[in-house]
């Protein structure tokens, strides 16, 4: 069903957990490398944890992390918060690239794109492993698809979470509501054409 023909009030609790957490078959397996792994910003160090530990599983050689002060609500920028940890953890500085500028998760995109390609080229780069929240994960490689070359491969590879994931995220009124909220930007974003239409086999 494509998504811009989705109506979120037909759609089963399967359903919506297909549309917003994706399909088992597009989850990381563990076994694609890739040219860099992108961190989405925040403030959970559960995606510095999973970056790093992709890292150390050599499955890709650079960590982008991303995100600056959400329009100067926060002191540290995200990115650099996300990135001392990684070296906390580590991880050697050289192998890590930040994006200091972006205040949401289109603006992450963007934001990365030169510096994706002033370090490693775009031309060149077959690959990215993304990390992000579980729920978080369609928005983002919507908006990766609609803004990125087309031969960029994206594997989703979300952090690990006990609490909102495809198999709970019903059972907490507050999560149910993120969850939500985020199959409404998904099919909002969709129909109102901030990103590209897709098909998923729900």
């Amino acid at each position: 069903m494509l998504i811009s023909e989705m109506s979120l009030e037909k759609l089963t609790k399967a359903q919506i957990t297909d549309l917003v957490f994706g399909l088992e078959s597009e989850i990381d397996n563990g076994t694609c490398t890739g040219d860099c792994i992108f961190v989405f910003g925040g403030t959970s160090m559960e995606r510095t944890e999973k970056a790093v530990e992709l890292f150390n599983d050599a499955r890709a050689p650079y960590i982008l992390f991303t995100g600056g002060d959400r329009y100067g609500t926060r002191n540290d920028r995200e990115a650099l918060v996300l990135r001392d940890k990684a070296i906390e953890l580590g991880v050697p500085e050289q192998s890590t690239m930040v994006e200091t500028l972006s205040n949401n998760t289109i603006e992450n995109i963007l934001c990365s794109l030169v510096i994706l390609d002033r370090k490693l080229g775009l031309h060149s780069i077959r690959r990215l492993l993304l990390v992000s929240q579980q729920w978080h994960m369609r928005r983002c490689t919507l908006m990766f698809k609609t803004f990125l070359p087309h031969w960029i491969d994206l594997v989703w590879c979300p952090e690990d979470r006990p609490i909102a994931r495809r198999d709970n995220w019903w059972t907490e009124a507050e999560w149910e509501r993120r969850v939500m909220n985020e199959a409404f930007k998904v099919v909002n974003g969709v129909k109102e054409r901030y990103f590209i239409d897709m098909d998923i086999p729900i």
